[in-house]
């Protein structure tokens, strides 16, 4: 059997990888049209800001270990430009001789990736870049190298943008990220992306939101982006607005195409056209928790795409139930991570939820070095099936976000966190894990025994004269800050002050990090007191105001 891979990084090497190891006899042909294979996409920010200085560690294979390793043959600067579907031919140029042939295949898999959207206003200069392979990388470094670039202009605020944007400052540059959203990192809601802006901004990185770039003006050594109200001057310029599914060939052969000209599979990672198979940011993927179409440009779900489609050749059956859309970020000293679909996909789908929003210690709170971690869960009011995740802090991101990812993929309830065993010692945790208080509070929810209010009901709460919003944390704390028309009892003084509380109005209580406001609720509740706690408490209200609306 003669097997052709077109792209050699995540999907199409983790393809070739499996498919020798099931079938030693076989013949597996990768052709890549880049200079490189099996290399770390996801690195390439950290390369440019000098974390990763050896660029060979960019590459976990190259053609030459694939060969040794693996006995598959590997051709870089090959690019195919033709399939013919009924004599199962590739039609391939060899990029640096311009050499046109043939190669015949049993099984073809399409490994394309996605290319870098181009906005109408790009500019094709060696002041302009795009950031998505080792190409791209070794361009933008040498110049910013040889001409002692000192500032740069990021379009785009994604994972990219806002990883170069980190790199960049740590080489002193001077840094603006532009985008036409409100926010930076999409995949975030407002409560916690407040916090990433805030890191950013504390770190010297200047936000130009919520604004239009209208063009790219090359002059007098500069780049000039022009935005709807603002013109920004810098060395260079990084465009990074996002990516879409590489389909070309694709749409030449005529297989059935999805979202964005994406490629449509199924379960076993086959195309509409028997014998083509197709892995990776080129897909459509099927959402695991709603169901429903949607692109995922990640290497880890396209390394096991390129599992799947290589065991249904070899002929074990192996099937890709979809994708959840794990992944985590480093923003300075901030991790941010998030996991399935956030609070403003759920109302855009018309899902009622229900959202926890809590602020633990990473670990004991007695063990040097503990530090706050944010937690917004979010699940579904009527199956209780958790929906998605959002965290953020300085340590025990990823270990959380992956017990959140696990527990979605296997179908858990929301409240059944609670009970999940962990590992602790008081270094790593608490006997009550984070994750476990997020259970804890579903749990709290669902039986009635707490009731909650979020930032945006504030504002007209405060018009309410039949309420009383009530601050527990210490006079200390309220003396530094807090929210406009919240009066302060502290929670250890609440039982002996409580009448001077009327009965007759609802209680909406803040702390600040949703603790002590819950124990006051309940002190409330079985005083004959209608209290309802303040999810996320003023750490989180203070992220929020301070960030967009003050």
């Amino acid at each position: 059997m003669k097997i052709i891979i077109i792209g050699g990084v995540a999907g199409g090497a983790s393809a070739a990888a499996r498919l020798r190891r099931l079938d030693e006899k076989c013949e597996i042909i990768i052709f890549e049209r880049t200079n490189f294979v099996s290399y770390a996409t996801c690195g390439l920010p950290y390369y440019i800001g000098d974390v990763i200085t050896d660029e060979n560690q960019l590459t976990i294979q190259t053609p030459e270990s694939f060969k040794r390793r693996f006995n598959i043959d590997v051709r870089t600067k090959h690019e195919v430009i033709n399939i013919n579907v009924n004599e199962k031919k590739v039609e391939v140029k060899n990029l640096i001789s311009n050499e046109i042939f043939f190669e015949s295949f049993d099984k073809l898999i399409l490994a394309t990736g996605s290319k870098p959207i181009l906005p109408s206003f790009y500019k094709e200069s060696e002041k302009v870049f795009t950031l998505r392979t080792i190409e791209d990388t070794k361009k933008n470094k040498s110049h910013i190298n040889k001409h002692n670039i000192k500032s740069a202009t990021i379009i785009g605020a994604g994972y990219i943008g806002i990883e170069l944007a980190e790199n960049l400052r740590n080489l002193n540059m001077d840094v603006n990220i532009v985008d036409v959203n409100d926010q930076v990192l999409s995949i975030l809601d407002k409560d916690i992306v407040s916090f990433v802006h805030a890191t950013l901004k504390k770190n010297g990185v200047k936000l130009s939101l919520n604004d239009k770039v209208e063009d790219i003006i090359i002059e007098d050594n500069k780049v000039i982006t022009v935005l709807s109200n603002n013109k920004i001057t810098s060395d260079i310029v990084i465009v990074a607005v996002g990516v879409v599914p590489e389909s070309i060939l694709a749409k030449k052969v005529g297989l059935e195409l999805g979202l964005k000209d994406s490629i449509k599979v199924d379960e076993y990672m086959r195309t509409s056209i028997e014998d083509i198979y197709a892995v990776g940011d080129a897909i459509e993927v099927n959402n695991f928790i709603t169901n429903t179409d949607t692109l995922i440009p990640l290497a880890g779900p396209a390394s096991k795409q390129g599992r799947v489609a290589a065991d249904n050749i070899c002929g074990i059956n192996s099937s890709y139930a979809g994708s959840i859309g794990t992944s985590i970020l480093k923003i300075f000293d901030l991790n941010v991570a998030s996991v399935g679909i956030n609070e403003k996909e759920c109302i855009n789908k018309g899902i009622k939820y229900e959202k926890v929003i809590l602020s633990p210690l990473n670990h004991a709170g007695y063990y040097p070095n503990a530090n706050v971690l944010t937690i917004k869960l979010i699940y579904d009011k009527s199956s209780l099936n958790i929906l998605g995740a959002q965290l953020i802090g300085t340590e025990g991101v990823d270990k959380r976000i992956d017990v959140i990812a696990t527990a979605i993929k296997a179908k858990m309830k929301a409240y059944d966190l609670a009970y999940l065993e962990l590992a602790y010692a008081p270094p790593f945790s608490s006997s009550k894990d984070p994750i476990n208080l997020a259970g804890f509070i579903v749990e709290n929810i669902e039986n009635g025994l707490v009731k909650q209010f979020y930032y945006e009901d504030i504002d007209n709460l405060r018009k309410d004269s039949n309420v009383i919003l009530l601050d527990t944390r210490t006079p200390l704390e309220y003396g530094r800050g807090f929210a406009e028309g919240f009066i302060n009892i502290p929670l250890d003084n609440l039982r002996e002050r409580i009448n001077e509380l009327d009965k007759s109005k609802k209680i909406y209580v803040m702390c600040q990090s949703g603790l002590r406001s819950y124990l006051a609720t309940r002190i409330l509740v079985q005083k004959g007191f209608d209290a309802y706690n303040f999810a996320g408490g003023y750490r989180l209200y203070n992220s929020i105001y301070t960030e967009f609306y003050k």
